[in-house]
This record gives structure tokens, sequence and C-alpha cells, in this order.
């Protein structure tokens, strides 16, 4: 993935990724994109629920939604994803921050209209968020389908962003009795809580007893 003029990561450059792996290892661990449009002028940022299939990435929602309404146009539009691995605490304010992994991707969404393509798209937002469920639940009926846009946006304009380590402190602050390093973070999936109208005799399946998705290196959530 070659950075474009939009793409290219300019500030603190030596962080940035583009190549594939790393875009999609990201996109992959992550859980919500946000999705940026200008809507009648101004900015609008809304955090959304997707999935990468091989270059592309799905997002879907209302036909009355104004952002689905406006990716549909092909109008210039923005995903960020990002995770956020760890707080990095500095001897000095000024260089205190956080470790994080972040995918940009820049382009313009297609209306996505074969059939066969939008059930792959439902199918995958949904196993990207809980691996495995969507064999488990009744699959969108044509009322459902009629009510729901589909987009997709190819990774052509595309970089990734990563922050690891320690703090990077001043070397006149290094010897300030101020604790320094890191307080890492990760999602915890807690035990699974009925609805209360679940029929009796019906167990959660294995997607939800055993929810467990990759979210980086060595963690799980």
């Amino acid at each position: 993935m070659e950075p474009t003029a939009r793409s290219r990561v300019r500030r603190l450059a030596e962080r940035a990724a583009y190549d594939p792996a790393t875009v999609e290892g990201i996109l992959d661990a992550g859980v919500v994109a946000h999705v940026g449009i200008a809507w009648h002028g101004a900015p609008v940022v809304i955090p959304m629920a997707y999935a990468r299939v091989r270059d592309t990435v799905y997002v879907h929602g209302s036909t009355a939604s104004r952002i689905m309404r406006t990716l549909k146009t092909g109008d210039a539009m923005c995903i960020t994803v990002t995770i956020v691995d760890g707080i990095v605490l500095a001897r000095s304010a000024f260089n205190m921050g956080m470790n994080y992994r972040s995918v940009v991707i820049h382009g313009h969404a297609r209306l996505v209209a074969d059939p066969a393509e939008r059930m792959t798209a439902f199918r995958a937002i949904m196993d990207h968020v809980v691996p495995g469920h969507w064999e488990q639940v009744r699959a969108p009926n044509e009322a459902e389908l009629r009510q729901t846009l589909v987009t997709a946006v190819t990774l052509d304009e595309v970089s990734a962003k990563v922050r690891v380590g320690g703090p990077e402190d001043e070397p006149e602050d290094m010897g300030l009795p101020v604790w320094a390093g890191e307080i890492p973070l990760r999602t915890v999936a807690d035990p699974a809580v009925a609805d209360d109208h679940v029929l009796a005799g019906v167990d959660p399946p294995a997607s939800v007893t055993d929810y467990s998705r990759h979210f980086g290196a060595g963690d799980a959530f």
C-alpha cells in the first residue's frame, strides 16, 4: 500500500506503517470504526460496527440515517479505527501519552447493491463483533434488508500508526523524583447475561460461552 498525499503520515512519521499486514491486523483487532462525513458543510463523525473482507471495509445502517445516505452518494469520507494499549506516564506533563494502534482510511464509499455481497457484509460484520454467531441467529428478512444500506470502501488510501514502549522524557528530567512508566490497558469480556425472555432450555451457544477475540499480541477479550 503506497501512501498518497492524503494518507501519508507527517506528524511522527516514524510511527507510520503502510504494509497490509499491519493495517489489516489493526482493523481485525478493532471493534468500532469512527466514520467521518461532511453534512451540510459541517463534519460529522459517527461510531459504527464494521468488518474487513480482504481489501474492503463494510459498514451498514438504516436507510434513514444521514451517514448512510451520505456514504451512498460516493462523497469523500474517512474511517478511523483506534486501539488504546496503554497510558504512558512520563516525568513531565508534556511527554505523557498513550500506546496505541490506529488506522485511517480515506476514500469514497460505494453502495453495495448485489444481494450476495450484501449478505456477505451482514455476516462479516456480525462475525467480526462476535465470531461464529451468524450461524446462531435468524438471518435478516426481506423487510429488514430493504431498511438497511450497505456501503464498502477499499483499502486504497490507508495508513497505520503505532506507538509502543515507555515514556520519552527529556534528559534533564531523568533525575526528577517522579514515577514514570506505562499502565497497560486491555478489554476483557465479563460472563454473558441472558435476556429475561430467553426460552427455557435454551443455552448460550459456543460463540457466547467461548467468546474470545484476538485484540493484540498475546491478548484476548
